[in-house]
């Protein structure tokens, strides 16, 4: 906001003796009734020290130096004989007169001096002093039978008045006088308005700051006491009163280092940044991404990432959420190294901020610790319902390993423990394992579904009614989530039925991450390949296709007492009337 420009106006308190172009201003001392400025005459310096140099001889004489020359040096010391002693003494008495002008005299000689002037001084003072009282006594009493021939007041002093300066003197003296006044008028003005402000600006961040405190324990976020700063006395008796807060927003269940990451400091009243009401020294500003990386049976490979959502708007919950956000997902980050190393099912490359799995065939699964700037900036890329899947899956995973943690906690501190006996510490479920296994699973599905699909596509070819019915997730969702949240591992099931004929009916079930059984009328098969469940539907197709033949011959020569029936070994349906085969 522009201020006004009479704000703007600098006025200094010192006398101005110099004008705008650099020059001297001179003294003024007077103004002519004709209006004529007198000025004081500028002196020269050089002719200002000589004329005071002059003076120095003029008053204390020209031989000044030579006079006060023996003054400040003693005498040299000399050893003489009585003769020249005597001679000395006589010429000491003739120039008696010349040395004493020329004694400096001692402290002793000076205060016996004073010793003998101050009582006649003294008498003195008394004496004026009762002449001043008599006068003051005869001037104060009248006899008014007697003529005065005085003067009127003859001791008194007369009254010399200075005259009036004239009307334009008079009249700049005026226009000082009230510039002087209005100037220091302002300059307090500015300074009370400037305390003011001040003052004002400190109780509205006061307020803010108590509001954005109870705005923050209002969403439930965690307020501490922050430590006394460095150099506070903590003796018995101090003051251990702390001043500010601190706000916690990592999970109760993180390691130390993550809980110590996950600590910011309301922003302190007297701060000049008051757009962020929150500070977090401890801050990385990194998020997580998940790329899935397929290579299609043309060899194009192509990679799509989950979508990551910046939940900061602004406000204060949303900061906060956005900075617990980057601290659960390193926290996640720092798990999947500790895990990826020991897989079963699948290899991975491990980075300092860089992990590559190869989850499935033709798959692979990448988790990497970018900047939140450029995941902002790159988010625009495509994306897959996938990995934004795994992205989730990973937060539910991670707060189950917190539940399993904080119940052995609670367990060690429970009184029905058994006195003496020490649980070990369970070791927490894992979160890349399921994430392997849903990948695998994903993938052995999509090829199931292929070899399925290929079968009733070649039946309808055929002019056979076949449909098939896929459930690649029996569960429901609720049911899904509730497998994720409990402590022990639970596979996804899943289900596909090919009805022929609309007849004949063949069941498949499926479990993660490649477990396929057949469940037929005589049996129940574990399918342990593709080409193992190739060669059954081939063979159960084949057989229901065989057995309708043997219907449709049994139906067109019952005339004639026709047999059909289907040869197992040579896979054929063979029909027989009249001495005829067919």
């Amino acid at each position: 906001m522009d201020e006004p420009p009479w704000k703007k106006l600098k006025l200094s308190l010192e006398r101005p003796y110099k004008d705008d172009s650099g020059e001297l201003l001179p003294e003024l001392l007077d103004i002519t009734p004709d209006g004529q400025h007198i000025y004081r005459p500028r002196e020269d310096p050089t002719d200002a020290v000589g004329k005071k140099l002059w003076r120095i001889f003029d008053e204390r004489g020209r031989d000044f130096f030579e006079a006060y020359k023996g003054s400040r040096t003693l005498p040299p010391v000399q050893i003489q004989s009585q003769d020249a002693a005597a001679a000395t003494q006589e010429e000491g008495a003739a120039d008696g007169e010349h040395l004493e002008s020329s004694h400096t005299m001692t402290p002793e000689e000076l205060l016996k001096m004073r010793m003998s002037l101050l009582p006649q001084l003294y008498i003195a003072f008394g004496e004026m002093t009762q002449a001043r009282d008599l006068l003051t006594l005869l001037l104060s009493s009248s006899l008014p039978t007697q003529p005065s021939t005085l003067p009127p007041a003859p001791l008194a002093a007369p009254l010399v008045n200075k005259p009036p300066p004239i009307l334009s003197v008079r009249a700049f003296d005026a226009q000082l006088t009230i510039g002087g006044k209005d100037k220091a008028l302002r300059a307090a003005a500015d300074l009370f308005k400037g305390a003011a402000e001040k003052i004002e600006d400190s109780r509205v961040a006061g307020e803010k700051y108590w509001l954005d405190a109870l705005k923050i324990r209002r969403g439930n976020w965690g307020l501490l006491p922050a430590p006394l700063p460095m150099g506070s006395s903590t003796g018995k008796g101090a003051d251990k009163t702390s001043k500010d807060f601190l706000v916690s927003f990592g999970l109760e269940e993180s390691p130390a280092a993550f809980r110590r990451r996950a600590i910011g400091r309301m922003a302190a009243m007297g701060s000049t940044d008051s757009a962020n009401a929150l500070e977090f020294p401890l801050r990385q500003r990194t998020r997580l991404r998940v790329s899935l990386s397929r290579t299609q049976p043309d060899g194009m490979r192509v990679t799509s990432n989950n979508a990551l959502n910046d939940s900061d708007d602004g406000s204060l919950d949303g900061a906060l959420r956005a900075a617990q956000t980057e601290v659960v997902e390193q926290e996640i980050f720092a798990a999947l190294i500790k895990e990826a190393s020991s897989l079963p099912t699948a290899s991975a490359e491990v980075s300092e901020r860089l992990i590559v799995i190869d989850a499935a065939q033709n798959t692979e699964l990448r988790f990497e610790l970018v900047d939140a700037d450029s995941a902002s900036h790159n988010s625009n890329g495509p994306t897959d319902p996938v990995c934004d899947l795994v992205y989730s899956t990973l937060h539910v995973l991670l707060l189950r390993a917190h539940t399993v943690s904080k119940t052995h906690r609670l367990s060690r501190t429970s009184i029905s423990r058994p006195v003496g006996i020490v649980q070990p510490a369970p070791q927490p479920p894992p979160l890349l394992q399921p994430i392997i296994d849903l990948l695998q699973y994903r993938e052995f599905w999509g090829r199931v579904h292929d070899e399925i699909e290929r079968v009733a596509t070649a039946l309808r070819l055929a002019g056979v009614a076949a449909r098939v019915h896929y459930d690649p997730v029996a569960d429901s969702g609720e049911a899904l989530v509730a497998s994720l949240q409990d402590e022990k591992p639970h596979s996804i099931s899943g289900e596909a039925l090919l009805r022929i004929d609309d007849r004949h009916t063949l069941r498949f079930t499926t479990s993660s991450p490649s477990t396929l059984m057949a469940h037929m009328p005589q049996a129940t098969l574990s399918i342990a390949s593709i080409s193992q469940l190739s060669q059954l539907l081939v063979d159960e197709v084949s057989g229901r296709l065989l057995n309708r033949i043997c219907e449709i011959g049994t139906e067109r020569c019952e005339r004639v007492s026709g047999t059909w029936f289907v040869d197992l070994l040579s896979g054929r349906s063979v029909g027989r009337w009249e001495g005829c085969v067919l």
